[in-house]
């Protein structure tokens, strides 16, 4: 692979950008400015240390070149410096320039649609699910982040049975994504009389929130069905039919909401929900198309995957994609979860970076 080469299609990159943010026709589009804006902060350093690596090769070719037509000894002694100057810079920044070649996920600044379900484990798996979304709801609160709960379904013991909610931010789903997948808490339960230790697991679902243009809903491809917000919890809210259920009837995806007073806000929250839904099966199916195309296996984030698991007796939560595993777990689950996002985004760019390398 030509590394210059390749380097020079992220140069093209933010010159193209920099065309389209004055294009008055982008300016009128609010989300696409604001995108457009984002690529363009990421992009002016890295093209900055682009023109700087290109420098030092410059720099090392014309040494080389001037070396081979001179033989004078002082000379080639100063030649023979500046190429080997020229070429600890180059090798020094060699796999910081790799990694710009990476390319960034799209969805990456998008606010995020998270879920999470109770699993196996009764009473316990739906306390689990409600420590899960207290740990998230204090991370959101930590970054700034502006979190909106769009659907519950309580549990009888605490805790929630499902509960869905959004999360707004810069790089919201960015940080959030791989917390997909299947959460295993082992702990001794309230309830349990003898002190044995259970196993249970809650199920985390990461979406990006969808934007109109991204999926359009067309009217009669909506059925909407309302229903009281009864149940655990319930008895808090009016008793006439304010809870919402759309089902997109093309696909069969189905969104509810039944956390607002107002059939208008529960119809707008399920919107919302829907529209991420379909989003995030277009994204995974065309994930497998190019998969297939390949002959190939993308790793397409499966939910029913065993990610985590958060282990009382011990202190400790392991995350089983890298293999971390950090103490001082009531830390973690009060929403200090930096690290753990953190060693997953390293993880996710050396594998893209192999992937690039091997292709």
């Amino acid at each position: 692979m030509n590394l210059i080469a390749a380097l020079d299609r992220i140069e093209a990159e933010f010159q193209q950008v920099e065309q389209q943010l004055a294009d008055p026709e982008v300016i009128s589009h609010s989300n696409r400015l604001r995108e457009l804006a984002v690529r363009h902060s990421e992009l002016e350093p890295a093209v900055e240390k682009l023109r700087r690596f290109r420098g030092y090769a410059r720099d090392r070719d014309e040494a080389e070149a001037l070396l081979a037509e001179t033989e004078d000894n002082e000379m080639r002694e100063y030649l023979q410096g500046e190429r080997d100057k020229a070429q600890a810079q180059l090798d020094a920044m060699h796999d910081e320039m790799l990694r710009l070649l990476v390319p960034p996920d799209p969805m990456r600044n998008r606010n995020a649609i998270v879920e999470i379900r109770a699993g196996t484990g009764g009473d316990e798996a739906g306390l689990f699910a409600g420590d899960l979304f207290e740990m998230y709801q204090a991370f959101a609160r930590n970054q700034g982040w502006e979190l909106e709960v769009m659907s519950v379904s309580d549990s009888e013991m605490g805790g929630y049975k499902e509960i869905v909610f959004g999360v707004k931010g810069a790089g919201a789903y960015g940080m959030l994504k791989h917390e997909s997948g299947v959460h295993r808490v082992q702990r001794v339960p309230a309830t349990e009389s003898q002190g044995r230790i259970h196993t249970s697991a809650a199920t985390v679902a990461v979406l990006p929130e969808a934007e109109e243009i991204d999926v359009d809903l067309r009217p009669e491809d909506l059925e909407f069905d309302t229903f009281r917000a009864g149940g655990p919890g319930g008895q808090h809210m009016q008793k006439n039919d304010t809870a919402v259920r759309i089902t997109h009837k093309p696909t069969g995806i189905t969104a509810a909401s039944r956390d607002e007073r107002s059939q208008l806000r529960n119809r707008e929250k399920a919107l919302v929900v829907l529209r991420a839904r379909i989003y995030e099966q277009r994204q995974r199916e065309q994930q497998e198309k190019m998969a297939a195309e390949r002959k190939a296996q993308v790793k397409s984030g499966d939910r029913s995957e065993k990610v985590r698991t958060y282990n009382f007796p011990q202190d400790r939560v392991t995350d089983h994609r890298v293999g971390l595993t950090l103490h001082n777990l009531p830390a973690i689950l009060a929403g200090e979860i930096e690290p753990l996002i953190a060693a997953l985004q390293e993880h996710e760019q050396q594998e893209k970076l192999e992937e690039l390398l091997g292709s």
